[in-house]
């Protein structure tokens, strides 16, 4: 009885909009040809008797079998056009259908800058530094490679639903196929490792909306009060470029720097004493952000995620600006380290700047959620090949412009920060608008993370994605907690988004997507040494790139 009491017509949520659905899986397995529609003396279409009969008899045959069962489903190819399609009514009346996925599908380019816009996070900031680690020849190289290495994953990831024969995977998420090949270990794996993707980058939005917040508040303070910032160590003129922590060492990190009061600028006691980047503020941001973690939905944050691409096209023209009025300073030097101004060509940090790429790569998560949005499916792997190509250009772009215009001399190139936009003195104005419309981005977003941790934690935990408000705040507790002990005592975004990106890295990129692929081929007979020892070199790949990130 529950079964007739469905609607004929399914409705999926998409956020917190309704939308029909004409999928044939979501669709009873029932349609009204035109010549089976009849009009009544009230001039209302209606269904035939024999209709009506053939309605109830697929009903029951569809009783038969279980609800992910296709065996007495319609092919989709006897599937109708939209325009041919009514649906049958218990009270003998057909509805002609209006609309349908065809209008919810999108067309290639919006899926192609869909993918685009969710991997540029805060990854962008980073590459400049991670070029700087890597050297700068040996950087490009890494970034192609990256870009290459985590495509195919992604692209074994996006098909791996369609190698599980007999059953209908057509809402499936990555997490069900890591269930389906490995039981409760796959699934719980890649879940604790989405998190880990998740809490990271949380983690790395505190940090940021910490500095963002103390330069905004201290260049307003400093343009009320006419103070100066030029005893910072940095180039003069309208567009310098500062030195924030002078000591050059390479392996120098952020961690051993946070007695903040010199590099930071003394404006004033009380105004120091209260406006710390990393003393006060970070517990600042407790008061605005916990709050809205609690927010039962989160959908009045999903209407600002639109700031994220006009963040990311106004870096892109500040890069530029930028690069066109300090001009290019570049020498090359493939491995000598005589010369402080520049850095070698090759260096044997630039596992840094892999474990930084992992991260600002990785979509692999929810990769085959946005494809399936494409409304040409067929074009999946070519979309998500041009996506994955417009990322890396933008990468690319970012970091070979900064490093490039970085002014040495008089500055080192060491100096470039894991934060590039640290490199700028806080009473640039162009660089308070970017920090400024980056606050406001991450204050939006921070809920949306927040709330993607208590959907896939609460509800594989407690079966309900809002358990309690005991319950939900706990979890908030904990990974606010988090940001603001790593802002305090380890506001380094460069390498906090390494160990994140290589952590998560391992498993969604490189191990279970490899695994996947070789479990099935080998089901299927069609397992070949090529591809075992390719995929092996995969995982071997992964585990070293983890590695590396606690050995360099």
């Amino acid at each position: 009885m529950d079964e007739d009491s469905k609607p004929l017509l399914g409705s999926v949520r998409a956020g917190e909009y309704y939308t029909d659905s004409l999928d044939p899986k979501q669709r009873r397995p029932f349609h009204v040809e035109p010549r089976n529609i009849v009009e009544d003396s009230l001039a209302q279409e209606r269904v035939s008797a024999e209709a009506a009969v053939l309605s109830s008899r697929v009903h029951y045959y569809s009783r038969l079998t279980g609800s992910s069962d296709r065996l007495l489903a319609p092919p989709d190819h006897v599937i109708p056009s939209l325009e041919d399609i009514y649906v049958y009514s218990p009270l003998g009346t057909a509805f002609k259908v209006q609309g349908g996925d065809s209008t919810a599908k999108n067309p290639s380019i919006v899926t192609i800058f869909a993918i685009w816009n969710t991997m540029m996070g805060t990854s962008i900031l980073s590459i400049p530094w991670g070029i700087k680690q890597a050297g700068f020849t040996l950087g490009i190289i890494i970034i192609v490679l990256m870009g290459l290495l985590t495509l195919y994953c992604c692209y074994r990831v996006l098909k791996s639903t369609k190698s599980i024969p007999y059953m209908d995977t057509s809402d499936w998420e990555f997490p069900d196929v890591c269930k389906y090949y490995f039981g409760a270990f796959g699934k719980w794996s890649s879940l604790i490792f989405s998190l880990v993707s998740l809490i990271g980058a949380m983690v790395v939005y505190w940090v940021l909306m910490s500095n963002f917040l103390f330069n905004t508040g201290k260049f307003i303070y400093n343009y009320v009060h006419n103070v100066s910032s030029s005893d910072i160590f940095g180039t003069n003129g309208t567009d310098r470029v500062i030195c924030p922590y002078p000591d050059v060492g390479p392996h120098r990190n952020s961690s051993s720097l946070l007695n903040d009061a010199s590099s930071e600028n003394s404006t004033g006691l009380v105004f120091d004493l209260w406006w710390s980047k990393t003393n006060t503020i970070p517990f600042y941001l407790i008061a605005l952000l916990l709050p809205l973690l609690n927010f039962r939905s989160a959908s009045f944050f999903a209407r600002f995620t639109f700031l994220g691409t006009i963040s990311v096209i106004y870096l892109i023209f500040l890069v530029t600006y930028k690069a066109i009025r300090l001009g290019f300073h570049l020498q090359f030097h493939w491995f000598d380290y005589s010369n402080q101004f520049f850095v070698p060509e090759f260096r044997s940090l630039f596992v840094q700047l892999s474990g930084v790429l992992t991260l600002a790569f990785f979509i692999h998560n929810c990769v085959i959620t946005l494809m399936k949005s494409n409304r040409h499916q067929e074009n999946n792997v070519r979309d998500l090949s041009l996506a994955y190509l417009l990322v890396g250009l933008t990468y690319l772009y970012v970091g070979v412009l900064i490093f490039a215009a970085f002014p040495s001399p008089p500055l080192f190139k060491e100096c470039i920060e894991p934060n590039f936009l640290d490199n700028f003195p806080s009473s640039d104005v162009l660089v308070f608008v970017a920090r400024t419309f980056l606050l406001f981005q991450m204050t939006t977003v921070y809920p949306l993370l927040g709330y993607l941790v208590r959907v896939q934690l609460m509800g594989q935990l407690f079966g309900d994605h809002y358990p309690g408000f005991l319950h939900v705040f706990l979890l908030n507790v904990l990974v606010v907690g988090a940001g603001v002990v790593t802002a305090r005592f380890y506001p380094n975004i460069g390498s906090i988004i390494r160990y994140s990106g290589a952590i998560c890295g391992l498993a969604l990129v490189f191990v279970l997507p490899s695994l996947i692929h070789m479990v099935s081929l080998r089901r299927r007979g069609e397992l070949r040494w090529p591809s075992a020892l390719f995929h092996g070199l995969l995982i071997l790949l992964g585990g070293a790139n983890l590695l590396g990130q606690f050995v360099m």
